[in-house]
């Protein structure tokens, strides 16, 4: 696979089978769907959280209706209506917790992740998260959601970074590279490694945004999606 995403088949590109991809196209029927979904649902309920807490959900029904909402979405009650033309994985859940949110639906879930059905770890919340979604702004719930987002798709790409260089016994030096990727763009490499971290950085970035569209087209549009966001 290139750093687009790509996969290469008698000379020929071919857009690698993602999870959302798979999702989209067996519409929740196969084993690899409900997998593929599942993980999704584990990667991004953050943004969802933090969403619903900023419409001014107390914390406790905020992590009822969260956990209400991806059982919603595990049940496949509502993917008939994905269009593929528009199938962003970031798009979608925040489209769909938004009519969930505005659903009797959310109270009948809500009693069923009271049974004890927790379809995603909500305990990996800190206190920080639970109390304030974000230090005091006037973030619109929809500008926090795509906030939250974005520096959840960069926490998966860190934590892919740190287990190779772990992998490779190098992880004091993965610690001291880190430190060095906030630099602004255009800023002098410091050394061939650290212009290969932050290449490998970049393959991996696009990689995990592949897992969240439909099509190949899509990844540089939300690369720079994800960029405004974080610049805004």
């Amino acid at each position: 696979m290139d750093p687009t995403g790509l996969r290469r088949e008698n000379g020929a590109a071919v857009f690698a089978t993602t999870h959302w991809s798979v999702v989209l196209e067996a519409q929740g029927e196969s084993p690899a769907a409900q997998d593929a979904l599942e993980k999704l649902c584990r990667t991004y309920w953050r943004p969802v959280y933090s969403f619903i807490r900023r419409q001014g959900v107390g914390i406790e029904e905020a992590e009822d209706f969260t956990q209400g909402f991806f059982a919603l979405l595990l049940e496949r009650r509502d993917l008939d209506a994905v269009r593929k033309e528009k199938g962003r994985l970031r798009s979608y859940l925040l489209t769909s917790v938004k009519h969930f949110l505005a659903s009797e639906q959310r109270r009948a879930m809500a009693v069923k992740r009271g049974k004890g059905q927790r379809v995603v770890a909500l305990e990996g919340l800190s206190a920080a998260e639970r109390t304030q979604i974000e230090p005091a702004d006037s973030l619109s719930a929809d500008r926090l959601y795509e906030r939250r987002w974005a520096w959840t798709l960069m926490e998966q790409v860190l934590l892919r970074l740190k287990d190779e260089y772990h992998t490779a016994g190098n992880a004091v030096l993965f610690d001291w590279l880190k430190q060095l990727l906030p630099d602004e763009p255009g800023a002098p490499s410091r050394a061939e490694i650290l212009y290969r971290f932050r290449q490998r950085y970049q393959v991996l970035l696009r990689e995990e945004i592949s897992h969240t569209v439909a099509i190949a087209s899509d990844i540089e549009d939300e690369l720079r999606h994800l960029i405004a966001v974080l610049r805004a």
